[in-house]
């Protein structure tokens, strides 16, 4: 059954039949709303066809996410001009459709950023009913705050550019700051990666382990998955030389003859998690695993955490990884299905609070 956006602007029209008839509709002045149809909650509503697109930076989770919802990923051009310049021109015919388009904003961030920038552009210029940026990793989320005189908020920035690119609603993952959402003044679907981990872990990790948080500023994100995984807790306090180097000073909690897992939302060089898991093995555990939403690592900072002391590493495919890189001690678990099924929620109208569940 085609699904067929309801504008909810009154004018006149003809009325249409499943014959492909018209005629004068009864009843005076308002848009067709096309076939109605009932959702899960009981509740009427008017479809829209969904559409899904990939930009540059991650098409294989898109596809992915593609399978899951049964559709075919949509078909965009996109290429540079000589000089460098993004060209994007949508091949199908989107207008009046719900638009999703999936771009994390990693490596390079600016070529990406900008690229999304531009696919919003093209798509609201294309008459689309809405538009639905999903960014799996949110780039430059760590500039969320004044923490010295004359710095930007670039977060804040970002969010002005999507909206005023054309997005409508955005879609991401792990933040990490979550007050980055009231950065938007449209609505905000904030996933977390933690049902997709947990349920992994529980399959790794003894009776007796321990979720660390590395750093005191993902203290709430290790509490949460502790008590989802029914496991006791501790907290590394480092101290940060510069943006390469941190040290480990203070280890708070027991995690003698313990596994432990050290869980963030982000890495990019490796030296947190390096210098937490020292001071792990130094207080007597057994094992110690990080699960990290977004692994945003450098190859300096990738040969690193391969040649560090933790014994395996789990993240997300919401960053691809250069397929040129050795996967070492890097396992991926796909975050495509949690995804996909957010995009068909937010298509429905329905709760994505059911994601949130292990």
């Amino acid at each position: 059954m085609p699904f067929v956006f309801d504008a909810g602007f009154r004018r006149p029209v003809a009325a249409r039949n499943f014959f492909g008839r018209t005629g004068p509709r009864q009843g005076g002045w308002r848009a067709w709303s096309g076939p109605r149809t009932t959702n899960p909650e009981g509740h009427t509503s008017a479809m829209f066809n969904l559409h899904l697109f990939s930009g540059t930076a991650n098409p294989v989770l898109a596809r992915k996410m593609a399978d899951v919802l049964g559709i075919a990923l949509g078909d965009v051009e996109i290429r540079r001009f000589p000089e460098g310049e993004v060209f994007v021109k949508f091949i199908q015919n989107i207008r009046g459709g719900d638009i999703f388009i999936v771009q994390p904003t990693s490596a390079p961030p600016n070529e990406n950023l900008m690229e999304l920038l531009v696919m919003l552009d093209a798509a609201k210029r294309a008459s689309a009913q809405r538009i639905t940026a999903i960014l799996p990793f949110y780039g430059y989320a760590r500039q969320d705050r004044k923490d010295q005189p004359r710095v930007p908020i670039t977060a804040k920035l970002v969010a002005n550019l999507l909206v005023t690119a054309g997005a409508n609603r955005v879609l991401t993952m792990d933040l990490h700051s979550q007050q980055i959402q009231g950065f938007f003044d449209i609505p905000v679907d904030h996933l977390y990666a933690a049902p997709v981990f947990v349920r992994h872990l529980r399959t790794v990790l003894g009776p007796q382990a321990v979720v660390v948080a590395p750093d005191t500023g993902s203290v709430k994100m290790a509490q949460a998955y502790a008590d989802m995984l029914g496991l006791g807790f501790a907290v590394v306090a480092k101290r940060r030389i510069n943006a390469e180097q941190v040290a480990a000073t203070h280890l708070v909690g027991d995690v003698a003859g313990r596994d432990c897992v050290l869980v963030d939302d982000l890495t990019t060089t490796g030296g947190t998690l390096i210098e937490a898991a020292r001071s792990l093995l130094a207080g007597g555990a057994s094992r110690v695993f990080a699960a990290i939403s977004h692994y945003a690592v450098t190859r300096v900072g990738h040969d690193r955490l391969h040649a560090s002391d933790l014994a395996g590493i789990f993240t997300t495919d919401s960053v691809p990884m250069p397929a040129d890189w050795p996967m070492g001690k890097v396992q991926v678990l796909s975050v495509a299905d949690l995804l996909a099924t957010a995009v068909r929620q937010v298509h429905e109208s329905q709760s994505v609070s059911s994601l949130f569940r292990a």
